[in-house]
């Protein structure tokens, strides 16, 4: 790159009569052979146009500082107080002010926006939506449950489901719908709950950095980097499996006192898992109208119910006179008297119901109920009791079918989930892959689909396309550039002490500027300055970004997202309200990521 810009300089200060000569043709063409045999992503990628440049005009660089500034805040703290318009909004007023103030252009700006990573981010929300209605999370939570022996037991199968289900869920999701049943759980097992909800929080970031679709960064990476799935998994597997154990171990160690009541929770989690799964899950499910369960009423809601239920017309075909189940099963003062001339109370009217059919269908018969054959000899009341029993046989017969109904569609879900898996296994385009499931979901869905689609997510979306132009303008501005030149020569990833370095900034970075900035802004220029080492590196390079900028979520509170859904759930929840602190967070974080950083360097770098 020195000897490009060298020889530019001296083709721009030739007099304009002067031509040029055969020593400087060469020299580009030589260039020219150099950049066609570089690595296909650095060649192809755009932000790497940008990668080696000098600094814009001063007031470029000012307005396109400020605008970057402006967008950072309201990112890091999206409620401060002199603009609390929130993190999306920060975003897309970021990207506008670097239009306004011209440090891009409105045709930069589009095309700053990555429509493959939006589509991969879309995709799998719409998959997260169908899984959860397919009770993937009440099987997992379930799990959880299964001959669990104590607290110590507990605290390991949560970092291991948190961690398998982010990895392919995202870790928001995997969050946002196990804090509150892990909550439960503890308090009826009066076990303390922030072991569980940081081993929720770190797992499922650790978790994450295990496959493209875990985290927005990795999605981020996959993409630019055109690593396949495969091989992105295999590179991380053994950073992440690793580290979720040492996770684990470091948990036991901090709080290996307060978990040491061995008291068996499989009966209270079991009870946990079906409260919460009713009752907290699906409000992040839809069940589709034609498969929804039958609900059996109650005595007390029987007689409400009958009211609105209208069945069929009579045997005789007279469509004019709709019959309700109360009119089937209640009869009126003039039928009960016409069986016998004697006098019986309107309150005993119900009795014979309730003698001649028991609670599962079953007859019965009072043989000293001298009414009930008094209304039996009526037999103006037999027809309403045996369509009213036959409707109640109908419903056990209905039973059976919705619940096979159930069950076929949770299968369908399931198989076009592992197949959109299999598709990404197999090095098929991760966006297109993703967006053809969730649209096989839909369709397999049979109904209108807007109810699943205001399920994604289209705040983080829309905060995506305002953070793509706003990163992309303050990389036009050359700041970024200047400063990775002068971290370049000592974090070069072909040794252990660049590896190092270059781990402590993307960890700073991480937690002062979120990951996913950080990743768009050092990923091209990490992977560039790899690139001149060997393809090898550069692979290398994109995964060591992959983990350290994941697992630098768990050094603080608010350096991930997971952490501050597992904060915000647990202090709101109604039931089980639980406050966790940053000062709690940090002292178990800053160990932990230290350690699983370092672990996850040493077996990427000998990968």
């Amino acid at each position: 790159m020195h000897e490009r810009s060298a020889l530019l300089d001296r083709l721009l200060s030739r007099p304009s009569s002067t031509s040029i000569s055969w020593l400087d043709l060469a020299a580009l063409k030589s260039l020219r052979r150099r950049d066609c045999c570089a690595p296909r992503s650095w060649r192809d990628s755009a932000t790497h146009k940008s990668c080696k440049m000098a600094l814009a005009p001063t007031v470029k660089v000012v307005l396109g500082s400020m605008a970057f500034g402006i967008f950072w805040v309201l990112a890091v703290f999206p409620a401060v107080p002199f603009l609390p318009i929130g993190r999306t909004a920060g975003s897309l007023l970021g990207a506008i002010l670097m239009v306004v103030f011209r440090v891009i252009s409105p045709e930069e700006a589009y095309a700053a926006i990555d429509l493959p990573i939006l589509g991969l981010l879309f995709g799998t929300m719409v998959v997260s939506v169908f899984l959860e209605r397919a009770d993937m999370f009440k099987h997992l939570g379930k799990f959880l449950s299964w001959k669990s022996r104590g607290g110590k037991d507990l605290l390991v199968r949560i970092c291991l489901i948190s961690a398998i289900s982010s990895a392919l869920f995202t870790n928001d999701t995997c969050c946002v719908v196990l804090t509150e049943f892990i909550l439960k759980i503890a308090r009826q097992n009066n076990l303390p709950p922030q072991p569980f909800l940081l081993a929720l929080a770190s797992s499922a970031n650790i978790g994450s950095s295990m496959t493209p679709i875990g985290n927005p960064q990795n999605l981020v990476i996959a993409v630019q980097s055109n690593i396949s799935f495969g091989k992105f998994l295999l590179g991380i597997l053994p950073a992440m499996f690793v580290g979720i154990f040492v996770n684990a171990g470091i948990l036991l160690m901090y709080y290996w006192k307060l978990l040491s009541n061995e008291k068996d929770v499989e009966v209270a989690a079991a009870a946990a898992a079906d409260v919460i799964a009713e009752k907290d899950v699906n409000l992040h499910r839809f069940h589709p109208a034609t498969m929804s369960h039958v609900t059996l009423l109650s005595s007390q809601d029987w007689s409400s119910a009958a009211d609105s239920i209208v069945l069929c017309s009579s045997t005789n075909g007279d469509l004019g006179h709709p019959e309700t189940l109360r009119n089937r099963i209640t009869w009126s003062e003039a039928d009960m008297h016409s069986g016998s001339s004697d006098k019986v109370e309107s309150t005993m009217a119900p009795n014979p119901a309730k003698d001649l059919v028991g609670e599962h269908g079953v007859f019965t018969r009072n043989e000293d109920d001298q009414s009930a054959r008094k209304y039996a000899r009526s037999g103006s009341w037999m027809k309403g009791m045996k369509d009213g029993f036959s409707f109640h046989l109908s419903e056990e017969k209905e039973v059976p079918m919705e619940r096979w109904k159930v069950l076929l569609w949770n299968g369908c879900v399931y198989l076009v989930t592992i197949g959109m898996l299999v598709s990404l296994l197999m090095g098929v385009n991760m966006s297109w892959s993703a967006i053809t499931a969730a649209l096989a979901l839909i369709v397999l869905d049979f109904k209108d689909a807007r109810p699943c689609l205001e399920k994604v997510s289209y705040s983080l979306l829309i905060f995506f396309c305002g953070m793509f132009i706003t990163v992309d303008g303050f990389n036009k501005t050359g700041i970024p550039s200047a400063l990775w030149d002068f971290m370049e020569p000592y974090a070069r990833i072909d040794s252990a002490t660049g590896t190092a370095v270059l781990a402590v900034v993307i960890l700073f970075l991480s937690n002062v500027a979120s990951n996913v900035p950080t990743v768009l802004l050092l990923g091209a220029r990490v992977a560039a300055s790899a690139a001149e080492i060997s393809p090898a590196e550069e692979t290398k390079a994109w995964l060591v970004l992959a983990w350290v900028s994941t697992v630098a979520g768990n050094l603080s509170l608010l350096g991930s997202a997971a952490n501050l859904i597992v904060c915000e759930q647990a202090r709101r929840s109604q039931s089980f309200g639980y406050n966790l602190s940053f000062l709690t967070h940090l002292r178990f974080g800053f160990p932990s990521t230290i350690i699983i950083t370092a672990i996850g360097l040493l077996l990427i770098r000998n990968y």
